[in-house]
């Protein structure tokens, strides 16, 4: 079932509304959906309660008229509501948005990465099993965590620079964690690995995103790193866009990330559906030349199903610095050679 998403409106767009967001109200604090519907309908006919997350303790009203929802507004925002237990209710305005706007609108979400057709990607399911991942989580959880804008990160090997996309080859942070060395003797068996030097990775970063935070489009600095990224999801599951741009768009910057992707001209857009325990292999022209992309959404669609994210989604990104110019056969994108 897709369930209506609901946002808060800019300033000046939500006074036309029929929908409120209220908060310290829900099954949590100890009121039903009945019971909510039923207090607010004396205001005008009630369209629906819905949960506004997943606390449980927020909700939005529906109402079938806009002057409903103002009605109900004015007489309850930040006052006690004696038919509601007593309880000081905070109110604001919502608007109601289509549930997948971006990747689930035109992009088919596949579950195998042949079917994207893009060379040098691969996905292996349960690449790990649900014990090995719950002893992963607990290793970083006991870790110091960095905490950026949106998301939480740690680093190991070599730190990673978000403000250049690169790293420093002289600040080298120690060898990785014991805790990953079964998974860098496992990806040994990964097909089509030339050189196993290739393998011989010494960069990490783990990642924590909250729910409904992606990753804006890029492409791994060329410089940065050899031509192999593993990238293990575990707790919760996402998708993952890949879109290949014109160079023209694009490659005269140094910085081989689209902070405006629209705005670029596309030369095709592919997603797959990333679930947790699996290991995600990027390489030769998936790696040098496509840009991945995390959409921001709490609600992904995938084969018609709604699959709401976890509570978190945490990924163990691997890569082994380069010491020398990129010589990739994608000059185009290619930071070295461009």
């Amino acid at each position: 079932m897709v369930l209506p998403r609901f946002v808060r409106p800019k300033e000046g767009d939500g006074e036309s509304s029929p929908n409120l967001y209220v908060a310290n109200c829900g099954p949590a604090v100890g009121l039903s959906y009945d019971t909510i519907a039923s207090v607010f309908s004396s205001f005008g006919g009630v369209k629906g309660v819905y949960a506004a997350d997943e606390s449980g303790a927020r909700v939005i009203i529906s109402f079938l008229e806009s002057t409903s929802a103002h009605s109900a507004f004015k007489a309850l925002n930040g006052q006690p509501c004696p038919s509601l237990g007593g309880r000081s209710l905070h109110i604001c305005r919502s608007i109601l948005q289509p549930p997948f706007s971006r990747v689930n609108d035109s992009v088919p979400v596949s579950l195998i990465a042949s079917d994207l057709n893009i060379p040098g990607l691969y996905l292996f399911h349960d690449f790990i099993s649900a014990k090995e991942e719950e002893e992963l989580l607990q290793a970083v959880d006991n870790r110091p965590w960095k905490s950026l804008s949106k998301r939480r990160v740690q680093h190991y090997g070599y730190e990673f620079c978000y403000d250049t996309r690169n790293v420093d080859p002289k600040q080298y942070l120690g060898a990785l964690p014991s805790f990953v060395s079964f998974i860098l003797e496992r990806v040994s068996s990964f097909p089509n690995i030339n050189d196993p030097a290739d393998l011989d990775l010494d960069q990490l970063t783990v990642n924590e995103y909250p729910p409904g935070v992606g990753l804006s489009p890029h492409i791994d600095t060329h410089s940065a790193f050899e031509g192999l990224i593993f990238s293990l999801s575990l707790a919760g599951p996402c998708v993952m866009e890949f879109r290949r741009y014109t160079a023209g768009s694009w490659a005269s910057k140094t910085e081989v990330k689209v902070e405006n992707p629209d705005s670029c001209t596309e030369l095709s857009r592919k997603a797959i559906y990333l679930p947790p325990r699996s290991m995600l292999l990027l390489s030769g022209e998936a790696r040098y030349a496509w840009h991945h992309y995390i959409p921001h959404h709490k609600i992904d669609k995938v084969k018609e199903t709604a699959i709401r994210r976890g509570s978190r989604r945490v990924s163990f990104t691997f890569r082994k610095v380069r010491t020398g110019p990129c010589q990739c056969e994608f000059p185009q994108y290619c930071d070295s050679q461009g």
